[in-house]
């Protein structure tokens, strides 16, 4: 019988050798279930193709094309990447919907003798349960906010915090985007990758201990925060960094040396805030970039556009309980993740008897 998955990172899955996902890989590329392989048995063009003759001409003739494609590719799937399983190997196959694609290959892994299971529902009953999880579901553990304006240094103080033991979801780099200064980190991953990646998160987590995230807004870059997220960054507390401009720019200055690189980028960046500051605030801007005065031009950037707006944005929240947390450098960040972490854990604890 097909599994039935009942969870985001279900214990049955645990049972496999390999996951495959046999859609296109254009399907895998948008979002696939955690640790799967792709093995498509029809590649995009034939994906396609087998689509526009269901409807364009018959079923039937979709079904009989679609049979020698899934053939063919599951021959080449078999000697190639599948060469080195041996007889013990056990397999969980699944499709857009569990249906044709995942039962004609597992039917043939099957005659092999390979012990083969496939997914009730296919990839669609797994993002059933990723959408309730980030769309209604909660974060089960008392939920701190770390808060500062740009340059605060809030990534890489999460990053140690990790590395301490604490609990911490990143959110900026399951969306792969970069604070807001000089750009982000490259290709951000689909909205449904990213949903399936933060699912996968709130699974993981330990509801005996605070769960420590930094303060975003709906949206990191082209992705928006599934509202179990942003319901938790609004009503946590916060802890917010109180560092000096210029020590945030000198940071941000080393931090983002390899995106300041490219002159021209970075001039095109500071000609997209033209609608936003007078003329010759951005002429004034341009020429410290073109002069390579990244310092002075952070210094700029922050003062006159980031933290105003952080400021505005913060004000929504201003009934919040808040505990600044002064920091004079940004040269220690383990000492200043250890205080944020005895931090976290005081109002974490006088939240709970807050409840009690």
């Amino acid at each position: 019988m097909p599994l039935q998955l009942n969870r985001v990172l279900d214990p049955a899955l645990a049972g496999f050798d390999d996951i495959i996902d046999v859609r296109s890989p254009a399907e895998f590329a948008e979002d696939h279930l955690p640790g799967a392989i792709n093995l498509p048995v029809l590649d995009n063009e034939e994906h396609a193709r087998v689509g526009t003759i269901y409807k364009q001409v018959s079923p039937f003739d979709a079904r009989k094309l679609g049979a020698a494609l899934v053939a063919a590719n599951a021959a080449r799937h078999i000697a190639g990447p599948l060469a080195d399983r041996d007889g013990a190997w056990r397999g969980l196959i699944y499709c857009w919907r569990g249906g044709q694609r995942s039962g004609s290959f597992a039917t043939i892994l099957g005659q092999i003798g390979w012990r083969i299971d496939t997914i009730r529902g296919g990839y669609k009953s797994w993002r059933r349960l990723v959408v309730d999880k980030v769309q209604n579901g909660s974060l089960a553990a008392p939920v701190v906010v770390l808060d500062g304006n740009t340059g605060s240094a809030k990534t890489a103080i999460l990053t140690r915090l990790a590395a301490r033991g604490a609990q911490v979801i990143d959110l900026e780099g399951l969306a792969h985007h970069r604070g807001s200064l000089f750009g982000a980190m490259g290709d951000q991953p689909s909205q449904k990758a990213f949903e399936g990646r933060l699912a996968v998160a709130m699974e993981q987590i330990d509801p005996a201990r605070p769960v420590i995230l930094e303060a975003e807004s709906s949206r990191i870059g082209n992705l928006n925060l599934p509202k179990a997220i942003w319901r938790a960054i609004c009503d946590a507390p916060r802890i917010r960094l109180a560092v000096p401009v210029g020590v945030r720019a000198a940071y941000c200055t080393r931090d983002y040396a390899d995106l300041t690189l490219d002159r021209d980028a970075l001039q095109d960046k500071v000609q997209a805030l033209a609608a936003l500051h007078s003329r010759d605030r951005i002429a004034h801007w341009l020429e410290l970039a073109r002069s390579g005065q990244m310092e002075e031009l952070a210094a700029g950037l922050m003062r006159d556009h980031y933290d105003p707006r952080y400021e505005r944005h913060r004000a929504r929240f201003a009934t919040q309980r808040e505990s600044l947390l002064p920091v004079k450098d940004l040269t220690d960040l383990d000492s200043i993740a250890a205080r944020v972490e005895a931090e976290a854990l005081r109002l974490t604890g006088n939240l709970r008897q807050s409840r009690s």
